[in-house]
């Protein structure tokens, strides 16, 4: 008598269209899951969160210190001078902005308030897009992308999942990043301009409006390219070109309210806002149990 061939354990089928018509259908305990184990690993690797506390550590209190430092403390030299008359060429609006008595203060004011503030996007953007590049594709290399294929977590749960553990470790970095700077700023440039006056209206805007869609719009495309190639290593030379109009966009922001452009920051997040949940919703499908194995077509 012959033995019945073993079953196998189909893949499981995306959920229904019931499911997919609402937010309420997701697990968000899964979610969380997915999110959990991802950043525990980083957490225990080593060739991970060293390097972000070191980029977090240039960009906010290496460069900073070094900079404000040397222009509040070098006295009134030509360069000093010079970067000063070069603020008078500004429009009144931006002249009147920028507070200080003397040329040091001044100076340091615009560079503190303003020059500085794109590493608010750099350094949280070098991160997450570090992360979310491998997110996806590197389940495949290391081979857990089956475990994931079969467990009962639909495809969003799972993107959400890698979503929240590509952008949290880049967006806290930059938050007590953020701090420290506010530290170095009033240590150095507050006596200069009458007291502690950081984080300005500017700043606030720009870290909790600004920030976090960009953030999430990058990622939503990260994740994408993450699922699509067939590589780690391609994936995150295409996470490399995404994020420099991320940064350019950026500077614009900065240089706009710069020039009296006081409500470029909330026109800015606004429309990064809507923009970030289009990408977001269009990126869920580019996760399916196919790619996660290997199998499907362009993968």
């Amino acid at each position: 008598m012959t033995e019945a061939p073993l079953a196998v354990d189909p893949v499981p089928s995306p959920a229904t269209p019931a499911q997919r018509e609402s937010w309420r259908s997701l697990n968000w305990g899964r979610v969380r899951i997915v999110a959990r184990s991802d950043m525990r690993q980083l957490l225990e690797d080593k060739g991970f969160w060293m390097p972000m506390i070191l980029l977090g550590a240039i960009f906010f209190l290496f460069i900073p210190t070094v900079l404000l430092l040397s222009i509040t403390s070098i006295g009134n030299v030509e360069v000093v001078s010079q970067m000063s008359q070069t603020l008078k060429v500004l429009p009144k609006s931006a002249q009147a902005q920028i507070e200080g008595q003397s040329d040091q203060g001044r100076t340091a004011y615009a560079l503190a308030v303003f020059l500085l503030a794109p590493v608010a996007i750099v350094v949280p953007l070098t991160i997450s897009t570090a992360i979310g590049a491998s997110t996806i594709v590197g389940e495949r290399e290391r081979g857990t992308g089956e475990f994931l294929a079969h467990s009962p977590a639909h495809e969003r749960e799972i993107y959400l999942g890698k979503l929240l553990a590509s952008l949290l470790p880049g967006y806290v970095t930059t938050i007590i990043g953020f701090g420290i700077y506010s530290l170095v700023v009033n240590l150095f440039v507050g006596p200069e301009v009458g007291g502690w006056f950081f984080p300005t209206p500017h700043w606030w805007v720009l870290m909790l409006w600004v920030v976090p869609p960009f953030l999430a719009l990058t990622l939503s495309v990260v994740l994408r390219l993450s699922a699509r190639v067939k590589s780690t290593a391609a994936a995150q030379q295409a996470a490399g070109l995404v994020t420099l109009p991320m940064i350019g966009i950026a500077y614009s922001q900065s240089t706009g309210a710069l020039f009296g452009a006081q409500a470029a920051g909330l026109y800015l997040g606004a429309v990064a806002w809507v923009v970030a949940l289009f990408g977001l919703a269009r990126g869920m499908r580019a996760v399916s149990r196919s790619r996660l194995l290997g199998v499907a077509d362009g993968v």
